[in-house]
């Protein structure tokens, strides 16, 4: 049980309770909503201001319990693996491992994780116990190769070419609009939003280095308006590091509505006569990594891994560039 300070009259109970417990205000918030917290006699209400001297009543753990990977038998596409590495055609939709969520079972279900502990008797345990294995990450709407370490030997080799750029990855991207050069380098650094937190972005001053090299592989003129293949290749690995550049030039990712994308693509104005042709959607991240480059961290040799796009965005540039009837 705690008792308010009379100094602490005015404050907010989340923003009090997270200092006294030294937790975040989002974990308090969160023991608020499952009913963990109680104020004087009655349940309790993040926004609440205090007066000094209640008492306050938490009954469940302040930090989160932790997590623990577990197998899953979830269907993985293994598209090369020996006993030092594997390279996995991860689908979009996958998330690489756990993350936050209400309980530990939402938090660890589904993930490459799960998937990789069910199909490997042995990964790297360099990464932690929820990362075994993972050396480098894709986004969760992010298709495509992604190498895992079996041992922690080759964990640590390749992790070393991942921070000295011997690694190469290539991507492909769809984006809205045409992209005013046919090749060009991005060289913007990223930080993450201080209003949504979930963004990053390239407008704030003090971010981390960031480099993408693009160019364009094929322009569209759809009747849904002008679309941009390109293909990325980049020389360091942040955080939605090719959404974020691709939006800064003002064009972003198909199916990104987190940087600008639309939910909803409608036909163009010119089009809008033929009322056959409803509005299309991208019920993901129209971002591909297509190859991989790396050398093998035991015998040094130079392997080279390439995934082709998937059936659902080879069948979303069919669907944009569908012929509208009258």
């Amino acid at each position: 049980m705690l008792v308010v300070l009379p100094e602490a009259a005015g404050q907010r109970l989340d923003q009090y309770l997270a200092a006294q417990l030294d937790v975040s205000r989002a974990r308090v918030q969160e023991l608020i909503r499952d009913n963990k917290i109680r104020l004087g006699d009655g349940p309790a209400k993040s926004s609440v201001k205090l007066r000094g001297g209640e008492r306050i009543v938490v009954q469940g753990p302040a930090e989160r319990p932790p997590l623990r990977a577990m197998p899953e038998a979830i269907p993985l596409e293994i598209l090369y693996e020996d006993d030092d590495l594997a390279i996995i055609n991860k689908p979009a939709g996958m998330m690489v491992h756990a993350g936050a969520g209400g309980t530990d079972d939402q938090r660890n279900r589904g993930t490459l994780v799960n998937a990789l502990l069910h199909h490997f008797r042995a990964l790297s345990a360099v990464g932690g116990e929820t990362r075994p294995g993972i050396v480098h990450r894709l986004d969760k709407e992010t298709s495509g190769l992604i190498v895992v370490a079996k041992n922690d030997e080759a964990h640590r080799k390749l992790a070393e070419q991942f921070a000295c750029r011997v690694v190469k990855k290539k991507y492909l991207a769809l984006v809205h609009g045409s992209t005013k050069k046919d090749q060009g380098t991005i060289s913007a650094s990223i930080s993450r939003d201080r209003i949504r937190r979930t963004r990053m972005t390239t407008r704030q001053a003090g971010g981390r280095e960031a480099v993408s090299h693009y160019r364009v592989l094929r322009r569209l003129e759809t009747p849904y308006g002008k679309f941009t293949l390109v293909e990325v290749k980049i020389d360091t690995g942040r955080t939605h590091q090719i959404r974020v550049h691709l939006a800064s030039l003002g064009n972003p990712v198909a199916g990104d509505t987190l940087y600008g994308a639309p939910a909803q693509i409608k036909l163009a104005s010119s089009r809008r006569t033929f009322p056959a042709k409803p509005a299309i959607s991208l019920a993901r991240n129209f971002l591909h990594s297509a190859e991989l480059e790396l050398m093998h961290p035991r015998s040094g040799e130079k392997l080279t891994f390439t995934a082709s796009l998937p059936e659902e965005l080879q069948a979303f540039i069919a669907a944009l560039e569908a012929i509208v009837h009258a």
